[in-house]
């Protein structure tokens, strides 16, 4: 009994041993398969920082490059040609473009239809060229030259140089060399240059055979050929050029690998500029260093194809969001054209829907998808009549031309029965009796005797751009945002039924005379213009609610216009202005 005594407790104590010795080895694989998890979950977590921050570097790099690679796409539809035909020209030759656009050339975005291009493509690779401009007479023009990035980086032209005959080299990155006499040197940053030149033309068939003329004076070639008789090389067509989809579908249907690839070629002759330096390291994360091929091995493929549709997406909400883009009245613009230093979202921006862009300096170009402003603007619609009313003396102030034109929702042309794709002061807009010019926009005719003043619209959606080419500079000018204009369009009593405003403006002898009150008035603090919506038409006499409205752009006369600020409490304590007209 004694020995069976003594075994218990010391078997007790074996078990109660073991069990410790279990207990700590389970507590040791659950720390251990707790700090593999950690170590999972802390690898996961850095694989997707690293993802996000290469897909970040991705698209920052896509935006960066979309400008040269949109570049080539469109040299490549535009000059796959065997002779100059159009719109369209081998390297190193004259495309001149004997009318205005057609309606169903999508190779360049918003194209105009107030010029005459006269474009050609340059390969300064191998040595510059010649530029020959005839003298124009005193009319219109601008010859502005962008590089591969499509920074304008000189434009002769009326503004600039005068209309006088004039010659030019254009030399390419690192060419050093002499110059025959009385030629003067622009170099270009990349071997990759665009000649985009404009020549005012009315339309008429007498103007269109004046500007031809001038057109077929206009001359480029190689500085070898100097003193020569040159004849252009041979060129041949390139069956495999998709010359049909628009150039910036083409662009955005190439997979990223796609995209990087042929941009790193591009690079090889069009270098970036010096102040691109901060960018460069980005792009070597994902297979691109300046002057070589890409290396696909770099980043990760599944990503950089899954960069191209938010890029452009990111591109395209810039037009809305970025801070170089103006909102004033629903009419949106930006004075940074044509020269963007690093600001790249707003040079791919400009790329995606203006390729080509002037300096402001040589054109602004407002462009309005909606009607009214905040949240009464509403998409503009064919199925709706729309009129804009400028007072008398007060079209838009430009030293060279303006016009207003009509796109598509894609930025093309509309086809309509006048074949016409803008409007402005070469129709012999007919004035109204006090003076004042009212431009109609609306899909059907609004009759013969008032065509000269219609601006045809689609049936469907559309927007509307506003070009002003050679603004005035003088204040108030559009350049500088010396000129503030307001929006008077809601009323105390229409909420947000804008076919019940009740301001009515009654024509008086030469004059309109408004009376009426506007509400929730922004920048009119500030404003020295307003455009006004107001009743011409008695609602009752009209078929439609929507009918009978006006819009009038007008001075912001404080003498007959009374302003107050909304205070506190007031409709949602808005801080806007309440305005009231007063005779």
């Amino acid at each position: 009994m004694r020995i069976v005594e003594r075994l218990v407790p010391m078997l007790a104590v074996a078990a109660i041993a073991a069990l410790a010795s279990c207990g700590k080895q389970e507590e040791a694989k659950v720390e251990k398969a707790v700090d593999k998890v950690a170590v999972e979950a802390k690898a996961a977590a850095e694989n997707a920082a690293k993802e996000a921050e290469a897909r970040e570097i991705a698209i920052d790099a896509y935006i960066y490059g979309y400008p040269l690679v949109t570049m080539e796409f469109t040299r490549r539809v535009m000059g796959n040609t065997a002779t100059p035909v159009g719109s369209k020209s081998p390297m190193g030759q004259f495309a001149r473009l004997r009318n205005y656009p057609a309606v169903d050339d999508h190779s360049v975005t918003a194209p105009n239809a107030d010029t005459l291009y006269t474009t050609a493509w340059l390969d300064l690779s191998k040595e510059p060229w010649i530029l020959s401009i005839p003298d124009m007479k005193d009319r219109y023009f601008l010859f502005p030259m962008l590089d591969g990035w499509t920074n304008v980086f000189q434009v002769p032209g009326k503004r600039t140089t005068g209309t006088k005959a004039q010659k030019y080299a254009i030399t390419g990155p690192g060419w050093t060399g002499t110059l025959p006499a009385g030629v003067t040197e622009y170099k270009a940053p990349t071997n990759l240059v665009w000649i985009l030149g404009r020549i005012y033309c009315t339309g008429t068939p007498e103007d269109y055979a004046a500007v031809h003329k001038l057109q077929d004076s206009c001359k480029a070639y190689p500085l070898s050929a100097w003193g020569k008789d040159w004849t252009p090389p041979a060129s041949t067509v390139n069956a495999s050029i998709d010359m049909k989809k628009p150039v910036r579908d083409q662009v955005n249907d190439m997979t990223g690998v796609e995209y990087f690839k042929l941009l790193a070629e591009l690079m090889k002759t069009n270098p970036p500029a010096a102040a691109d330096a901060k960018i460069l390291p980005k792009l070597a994360k994902i297979g691109i260093t300046p002057g070589k091929d890409f290396d696909p091995s770099v980043a990760d493929p599944s990503i950089l194809n899954r960069v191209p549709k938010v890029s452009f997406d990111r591109i395209m909400l810039h037009f809305i969001t970025g801070p170089e883009i103006k909102n004033v009245n629903g009419w949106r613009f930006t004075t940074k054209t044509g020269l963007y230093g690093t600001d790249y979202i707003q040079r791919a921006l400009i790329t995606a829907i203006g390729l080509g862009a002037n300096r402001p300096e040589d054109a602004i170009y407002p462009t309005s998808l909606k009607s009214g402003s905040g949240l009464f603007a509403r998409k503009y619609d064919g199925a709706n009549k729309y009129v804009m009313r400028f007072p008398k003396g007060q079209l838009p102030p430009v030293k060279g031309f303006w016009s207003l034109t009509m796109y598509d929702e894609n930025y093309f042309f509309v086809a309509n029965p006048l074949n016409r794709y803008s409007i402005s002061a070469r129709q012999n807009l007919k004035a109204n009796p006090d003076g004042s010019v009212d431009l109609l926009i609306q899909n059907e005719s609004p009759g013969a005797d008032k065509e000269a003043n219609w601006l045809p619209a689609p049936k469907g959606k559309f927007h509307l751009m506003l070009r002003l080419y050679w603004p005035d500079e003088s204040p108030p000018s559009i350049i500088d945002g010396s000129s503030r204009t307001c929006f008077g369009v809601t009323e105390p009593d229409a909420g947000l039924d804008t076919s019940k405003i009740k301001t009515r403006a009654v024509l008086k002898g030469d004059r309109y005379i408004v009376n009426g009150k506007k509400i929730w008035t922004s920048t009119a603090q500030q404003a020295d213009k307003i455009v006004l919506l107001a009743r011409t038409i008695p609602i009752e006499q009209c078929k439609k609610p929507t009918d009978g409205l006006s819009l009038f752009y007008t001075d912001f006369d404080r003498s007959k216009i009374e302003v107050r600020e909304i205070l506190p409490g007031e409709l949602l304590q808005s801080r806007e202005l309440d305005c009231a007209s007063r005779q």
